[in-house]
């Protein structure tokens, strides 16, 4: 929410050489710090540089590796050399017996900071979304936005996001900029990091152009952050005029920046046509995102595809402040690129991605009024190949597929919650939890195993969030 308004085989022998293949291109391609958000960390951290994890049952979501029951996944150095069953490697074998391996789950778009007043919106005028976020937002210090933000990104990666669009619109200096991105420097997930507007922003002013270029060149361009790269939150036609938005857009794409947009989020919006204005200023194209959409013709949608841009849908918050009925049939029916995202913990209060798989799947199906109008391996895509190509990480993400990076969730088949596993797309979308997640790697890197998370001190985390917003409330 914005104040203001993508058939099991075994081809171990395959599927291995075309590793070989890839991984002398991938070493390369992402070795420099100019690909960041694309490669890997420059450093591993701790456990084994080169692993496999045996016997799982491996759901790839690449078509060419298929599903894989008994399944192995090679690991060197972040990167992913081979899927097949028995691969012979020379390397640490990690038991993935009775787990489902996957990708792990990308998050298209979430306001992180805002985690830090969880659950608290919509009791009152007072606590309504957008009141709260401005009342917060602007006596927010620096240190307010890292410890939301902080606190966010352990829940990801608690709940098996490994990829996040952190949409930051409250960086109300460099200060609180950078306070922000120390947050993602420490806890370190892949994504985008979208430079937004603070709140409580006048419509007539252009964002702090400046302050972006010093971002991209502080963090981005040096180094600091390899597993993200840099986007503009921006503000589309219809909620600014073109005195703001063009300068905008024009200076984030000569940076090179991708750009989203909440757009055509309620009726009024979607009155306005934000989606057609976009269209018409030349400003959709595959490094456009939009955020809700919920209220858009035929003609917009059809734009957003012939386009390449994408669509970032947030069921569960869309229904909480009642904007209305996620169009998941009518984006799906237009072929467009279609994604998931949790949104805010104001509101939502979780940031289980699990039961936005749900949410969305008994959405289409209900308007559908039809069982089998979608099936949950389409929403399971959703929330991760699809949503990796959005965010321009598809060749990186989203997949276990040799070559790509090794972000990948194990999700545990033999729980109360979860068993008996026959039918294990459905068994994901539509059962699996945070609490099921047994072990989360980050570019090959262990970051929770046995449903524990690694190298945190969750308590330490917890504690600094409830000081800061105690510490706000108060001033």
């Amino acid at each position: 929410m914005e104040n203001n308004q993508k058939a099991g085989l075994n081809r171990r022998s395959v599927l291995g050489g075309a590793a070989a293949a890839a991984g002398a291109l991938g070493a390369t391609a992402v070795a420099s710090p100019a690909a960041a958000g694309r490669g890997g960390g420059r450093d591993h951290g701790p456990g084994p540089r080169e692993y496999v994890l045996t016997g799982g049952y491996v759901l790839s979501m690449d078509p060419a590796v298929g599903d894989l029951d008994g399944g192995d996944v090679h690991v060197k150095d972040g990167r992913i050399v081979a899927v097949g069953r028995d691969l012979p490697a020379r390397a640490a074998r990690i038991d993935a017996r009775g787990t489902i391996v996957m990708p792990g789950l990308v998050d298209t778009h979430w306001h992180l900071w805002t985690t830090l007043f969880r659950s608290m919106s919509s009791s009152s005028p007072a606590t309504a979304y957008f009141a709260l976020n401005v009342a917060n937002g602007v006596r927010a210090l620096p240190s307010d936005l890292y410890q939301g933000a902080r606190l966010a990104l352990v829940d990801a990666l608690n709940s098996g996001v490994t990829t996040v669009n952190d949409w930051s619109h409250n960086l109300r200096s460099p200060d609180h900029a950078d306070a922000n991105l120390r947050a993602h420097r420490e806890i370190g997930l892949r994504g985008r990091f979208s430079y937004g507007t603070p709140q409580g922003y006048p419509g007539t002013s252009v964002i702090d152009l400046d302050d972006i270029a010093r971002v991209k060149r502080e963090w981005f361009d040096s180094g600091r952050l390899p597993l993200m790269h840099l986007g503009l939150a921006g503000r589309p036609p219809g909620l600014v005029g073109e005195a703001v938005f063009r300068p905008e857009y024009d200076a984030a794409r000569a940076l090179g920046l991708p750009v989203s947009y909440h757009a055509n989020s309620t009726r009024a919006q979607g009155a306005l046509e934000m989606v057609r204005q976009l269209g018409e200023q030349d400003m959709l194209g595959p490094d456009t995102q939009l955020i809700h959409a919920l209220y858009t013709t035929e003609a917009e949608r059809a734009a957003i595809r012939d386009t390449g841009a994408s669509v970032s849908i947030s069921p569960m918050s869309e229904l909480l402040i009642g904007y209305g009925i996620s169009p998941v049939k009518a984006m799906v029916d237009s072929n467009v690129l279609l994604t998931l995202s949790v949104d805010t913990l104001s509101l939502v209060g979780s940031a289980d991605m699990w039961a936005v798989m749900r949410l969305t799947t008994g959405l289409h199906r209900g308007v559908a009024e039809q069982e089998l109008s979608i099936n949950t391996r389409r929403v399971l895509q959703m929330a991760t190949l699809d949503a990796a190509t959005s965010l321009g990480l598809g060749d990186v993400t989203g997949s276990l597929t040799p070559g790509k990076r090794a972000d990948v969730v194990m999700v545990r088949r033999h729980d109360v919650a979860m068993a008996p596993v026959i039918d294990v797309a459905n068994s994901l979308t539509l059962a699996a939890g945070a609490e099921n997640v047994d072990t989360v790697i980050v570019d090959g890197r262990f970051r929770k195993r046995g449903g524990r998370l690694l190298g945190i001190d969750t308590e330490r985390v917890v504690r600094g969030t409830e000081e800061a917003i105690a510490a706000l409330l108060a001033r």
